[in-house]
């Protein structure tokens, strides 16, 4: 990638400002699908796996996903290996990749989300030596605080102000400074802007908006609610203008970076959200359709870039 696309979230280089959305994107299966070994090139500039939680989940019951108009609804329920299997058979291929890593982590109490990060930390102690400072540049820590497809935990952390800013103090003391550590926030309050203040006010280096917003299917038929897990979170171009406004509205008061995502699927979409005050911008669902769709975004960014005689930082926050 051109020199014109390089960026920084907190104290990662970036390549260019795309990255995926955590659980749209499984980069070793599809390593392992094509034959890949370690150094393939991966199409983002950070690569955000499925969250990880202290304990293996299966997630939710079937059926976990309903497409909608404009976009899909999902209740997937967090299934992961959980982080004894993560860091000991799965971190140390993600850190073999040719791209930055940013861990993402749920919990169902603010000691589950510290005991986490703590196992991870102590895991990449053994991998990349006991220096955190050297290890700034290749991996950070993701807080979801916002998964609408679980019963209890992540969810109600999220909706609440003083409750975010505990939890990130908490993994701050055990993530210290200069590390990556980005808050995940749910759409589903009423002042997203509070909930970022207080992330930053925490010590968090970058917030993540925004997760999915809370739905409900319909059985046709039985007219009962078709998703095993009852609620979903739409995702999808269906949400995009409530993301730009989440965006815009974060930027306004924040002066961390912002990680924007909601319904991203073309080069126009990504100018939408740098423009409303996204530094970085991560592809969900349209992931699923095309894996490699990041890194073509990212090529064309720099051709519109160049057609509006614009540099990164000049698109960033221009609404404002």
């Amino acid at each position: 990638m051109s020199s014109r696309l390089h960026t920084h979230l907190g104290p990662m280089f970036l390549e260019y400002p795309v990255i995926n959305a955590s659980g749209t994107l499984d980069l070793l299966e599809t390593a392992d699908a094509l034959g890949l070994d370690g150094d393939y090139r991966v199409p983002v500039a950070a690569y955000v796996p499925k969250t990880v939680t202290m304990l293996p989940r299966e997630g939710n019951p079937t059926p976990r996903v309903a497409e909608v108009a404009a976009g899909m609804v999902n209740s997937i329920g967090l299934p992961n290996e959980g982080v004894k299997a993560f860091v000991a058979d799965t971190l140390p291929r993600l850190l073999n990749l040719t791209c930055p890593l940013i861990v993402n982590v749920a919990g169902f109490s603010r000691d589950e989300y510290v005991s986490v990060v703590e196992r991870v930390s102590r895991a990449l102690a053994d991998e990349l030596g006991s220096d955190k400072g050297t290890w700034a540049p290749r991996v950070g820590i993701e807080l979801n605080v916002s998964c609408p497809n679980v019963d209890s935990g992540c969810m109600s952390i999220g909706t609440d102000a003083e409750e975010i800013a505990r939890l990130t103090q908490a993994v701050r003391d055990v993530w210290p400074t200069p590390l990556l550590l980005a808050v995940k926030l749910t759409p589903n309050v009423t002042d997203i802007a509070s909930m970022a203040l207080a992330a930053e006010e925490a010590g968090a280096s970058a917030v993540s908006l925004v997760n999915t917003f809370k739905g409900l299917i319909v059985d046709r038929d039985t007219l009962k609610p078709y998703l095993g897990g009852i609620t979903g979170g739409l995702s999808g171009p269906a949400i995009k203008p409530l993301a730009l406004r989440c965006v815009f509205e974060v930027a306004a008061v924040v002066d961390i970076p912002i990680i924007g995502m909601g319904g991203i699927a073309c080069t126009q979409d990504v100018v939408e959200f740098m423009a409303c005050g996204a530094s970085v911008v991560a592809v969900g669902a349209a992931g699923f359709v095309d894996p490699w769709l990041p890194a073509r975004l990212a090529e064309e960014l720099e051709e519109v870039l160049c057609e509006r005689s614009l540099t990164l930082s000049e698109l960033i926050g221009k609404i404002h």
